[in-house]
């Protein structure tokens, strides 16, 4: 039987677990899936990742309804991935952030995105039908920007390019906690198919120089404590590593890109096979491993036809 493509054979629901990182700090996990964080201020309430759907953001609105019934006024979105940002128009907020960069590819490949997604996770997009449009920021920033909800201070900032060009990490000084989208992962498997493996790895650091007490992933269980953040932390390093050298290696004697795809499996599959969407992740992960090993600077645009193109070119 053909291997299914992306996550189209995953159609079981995860279980939810809402984990509190610090005060008034939540993070919304659900094995694997993307993950929401949710910021308690003194008048208001931040949602970090508003979700692929409004189905799947009213599971997060219940969850912050457990714990308060402030209003929801602002809505952070770490990039511009449809998983991440569709679901947007679920919560009535009245500001939505997002760095300059991150809307620039909305404008750029937005809508390329989305219908590329929506081929890979069927089971995110159910309920597809409520979603009104593609998602736009009200508010964007450079490097960094702050939001005050009431007295607690929430600093937004770009730390470097990484998961993509534009990613944003959001810190909480009152509590030492960062939400960092998917430039951190835990036991999941790292999405690289619009990433910059050269710069990740600074990127990296410049997260860990704030030597916080505990991250909300991108997607995985909540790291509480400097020891299981600095883990993850280089366990997110080892990931993009041992997938980008091996490729890197092949591109530079001239190889194929199949070649470049069993190169990274002898090296990656020991390590990561068991993590959660490690076989999603790994063929738009090698592929645009190879075109940056081959100079291409810019993620080329997914479209659903080139997912198909890539997977069948990857299966023979």
């Amino acid at each position: 039987m053909a291997k299914a493509f992306a996550s189209q054979g995953d159609m079981t629901e995860k279980n939810i677990t809402f984990t509190e990182v610090g005060e008034g700090l939540w993070a919304f996990t659900a094995e694997g899936d993307p993950n929401s964080g949710v910021i308690i201020g003194d008048d208001s309430v931040m949602i970090v990742e508003a979700q692929a759907t409004p189905r799947l953001a009213h599971k997060v609105i219940e969850k912050v309804r457990e714990v308060t019934d402030k209003p929801i006024s602002h809505i952070v979105l770490t990039h511009y991935h449809a998983v991440r940002v569709l679901g947007a128009s679920a919560y009535g907020a009245r500001e939505i952030i997002m760095s300059d960069t991150a809307r620039s590819m909305v404008v750029e490949r937005g809508q390329e995105d989305w219908d590329s997604e929506f081929q890979r996770f069927p089971r995110l997009f159910e309920g597809h039908e409520s979603i009104p449009g593609l998602t736009w920021p009200t508010t964007t920033f450079s490097d960094s920007m702050t939001v005050y909800l009431g007295n607690r201070r929430v600093d937004i900032m770009h730390l470097g390019r990484a998961h993509t060009a534009g990613d944003a990490v959001i810190h909480v000084p009152d509590q030492n906690v960062m939400f960092t989208g998917d430039i951190v992962e835990y036991h999941s498997a790292c999405y690289c198919g619009d990433g910059h493996f050269a710069d990740w790895g600074d990127t990296l650091d410049n997260i860990k120089w704030f030597d916080v007490d505990a991250i909300a992933p991108g997607r995985g269980d909540a790291l509480v404590g400097r020891e299981m953040v600095n883990a993850a932390i280089e366990n997110t390093r080892d990931f993009v590593a041992s997938t980008y050298k091996p490729i890197a290696r092949v591109a530079a004697r001239g190889g194929s890109l199949k070649e470049a795809w069993d190169a990274c499996r002898a090296e990656c599959d020991p390590k990561f096979s068991d993590y959660a969407i490690y076989e999603h992740c790994l063929p738009f992960n090698v592929a645009r491993a190879y075109d940056e090993a081959r100079g291409l600077d810019t993620p080329r645009i997914w479209t659903a036809q080139r997912d198909l193109e890539m997977w069948e070119a990857l299966q023979g």
